[in-house]
């Protein structure tokens, strides 16, 4: 058996090293380790290679990149640490060269025998990444029917190095890339509830006291209030605030598409999933997920997700392996969950999986006093970004605010403050910069005279004025706001012939 490197290997393993120089490049991670095992399997001649990665939480073995004839089946397979040869090189770090598998006790038979693949000589060495041993490579048997040998053995290790530079640059993308997505949200929101209000004080007592446990936590509240700012808050006052907050919008998108990315997806599990991907729970792995509108999510996503929270598991999309996830679930919405779920629209278990601690959202007018604050914090946000250091807000746009109910809340504050900044005269905010209505209601109250079916119809059409112009004439915010549909709300305006807004 030889035990020296021949000069065409030697020379192989410099280009190797080579390689090495623009693997920080690569972004996609498995076509760059597709690339290593190909290479390492047609340069040893082998007749199958693979690369395992070491999942923690169940100390197994998964099949992360596979070739030979039969690579397909073989990802269907875990291998327990310690277990075969791969499980007892990825627990002791050390390689192990078996020439004649049938031989040696420590050869786990049962995933070749049940692919039907004829094994007779493994080579398999460590991944490691900072000493710590994050999975294994291995190749199986030459093609033309010699054993493996310590060369083959020793040419492994220099692609096993390879592809752990590979893993590790991947990982450290994957983690700047967080870092980069966090602080971007950090500075966007600032991490801030603004007021002085009781009923904001409450809010953030509660949340303080919902991050020091595991429960799931579920906020109530209309939109615009502050939900996924409260979510923010709680995550990072607690344990888990070093790892990942992930935020979905489960309105956003439909189910097949809120399920890929809640889960992710194998490559080929669909046209055009031509790479693996990597769901927002595995994401969220150790951190919190935040799901944002969970009142809008369909009766087929809902099992899904009560799956995830009662087994602590799930698949991705076309796969058949368990992704095991440690999260803590926070969720929101600004329906009343408990009528969904008296109506039928929502499941009632996976209210109380997430209903284990409720919080309510005030209102923004129910909590006038913190109108001012709100307001002048906004405009120091906007001030800095457009270099308008002494704009301020006169009296009379104060007052308006103040007496104006805000439907949006906060988020229509925002926005209204936005754009007094961006249509005002750069000095001072009068009443007039400000996108909100002067009156509540142009509506005249109860009149004699008219029937039940005539003062209803007077009413609505009052309200639907008075829901336009609140949102600026846009059809979609109103909807919102009246908590109906959008198409309905056309069909209203069309019935009492409402122009001009």
């Amino acid at each position: 058996m030889p035990n020296k490197i021949s000069s065409s290997d030697a020379a192989l393993i410099a280009h190797l090293k080579e390689i090495s120089s623009w693997v920080s490049s690569v972004q996609d991670l498995d076509k760059l380790l597709e690339l290593i095992i190909a290479s390492a399997a047609r340069v040893m001649q082998a007749k199958a290679a693979s690369l395992l990665l070491l999942d923690p939480k169940s100390n197994t073995l998964f099949f992360q990149v596979a070739t030979g004839e039969k690579q397909k089946e073989v990802k269907e397979y875990r291998v327990k640490l310690g277990q075969g040869i791969a499980g007892r090189v990825a627990k002791s770090g050390q390689s192990l060269l078996i020439q004649d598998v049938r031989k040696d006790p420590r050869w786990y038979k049962e995933i070749s025998e049940s692919i039907q693949f004829q094994t007779q000589s493994i080579a398999c060495v460590p991944l490691k990444r900072n000493d710590e041993i994050i999975g294994v490579m291995q190749i199986i048997d030459k093609e033309d029917g010699r054993p493996l040998d310590r060369g083959d053995l020793l040419l492994m290790e220099e692609f096993s190095s390879l592809a752990a530079v590979a893993l590790g640059h991947a990982r450290h993308i994957q983690e700047v890339r967080q870092e980069n997505l966090d602080l971007k949200q950090e500075l966007k929101v600032r991490h801030e509830m603004i007021g002085k209000s009781h009923g904001v004080e409450k809010v953030i007592a509660d949340g303080l006291k919902v991050a020091n446990s595991k429960a799931s936590a579920l906020i109530l509240g209309e939109s615009g209030t502050g939900k996924e700012l409260l979510a923010r808050l709680i995550h990072r006052a607690g344990a888990r605030k070093d790892k990942p907050l992930v935020v979905i919008n489960c309105a956003a998108m439909p189910e097949t598409l809120l399920e890929d990315e809640l889960f992710g997806h194998e490559k080929g599990a669909f046209t055009g999933a031509s790479n693996r991907k990597i769901g927002k729970f595995e994401l969220a792995h150790e951190g919190t997920i935040f799901l944002d509108e969970i009142g809008e999510m369909t009766p087929g996503m809902q099992a899904k997700l009560l799956r995830v929270l009662q087994e602590g598991n799930f698949y991705r999309v076309g796969g058949n392996i368990p992704i095991s996830v440690d999260v803590r679930v926070l969720s929101a919405t600004n329906k009343k969950l408990e009528e969904e779920v008296a109506q039928g629209r929502f499941r009632e278990d996976l209210y109380y999986r997430l209903n284990v601690v409720q919080i309510n959202m005030p209102t923004l007018r129910e909590r006038k006093e913190d109108i001012p604050l709100l307001a002048e914090h906004f405009l120091g946000l906007f001030k800095e970004e457009t270099v308008m250091h002494t704009l301020t807000i006169s009296k009379a746009a104060m007052d308006k605010m103040v007496q104006y109910d805000w439907p949006g809340n906060i988020r229509e504050l925002r926005n209204a403050i936005e754009r007094a900044v961006v249509m005002g005269n750069g000095k001072e905010i009068l009443p007039e910069d400000l996108p909100i209505a002067t009156s509540r209601s142009n509506y005249p109250g109860m009149q004699v005279g008219l029937t039940l079916e005539e003062a209803l119809n007077q009413f609505k059409k009052e309200f639907i004025i008075l829901n336009l112009k609140s949102t600026g004439g846009n059809r979609s915010k109103a909807a919102k706001v009246m908590d109906i549909q959008r198409t309905y709300l056309s069909r209203l305006i069309t019935k009492y012939d409402v122009k001009g807004i």
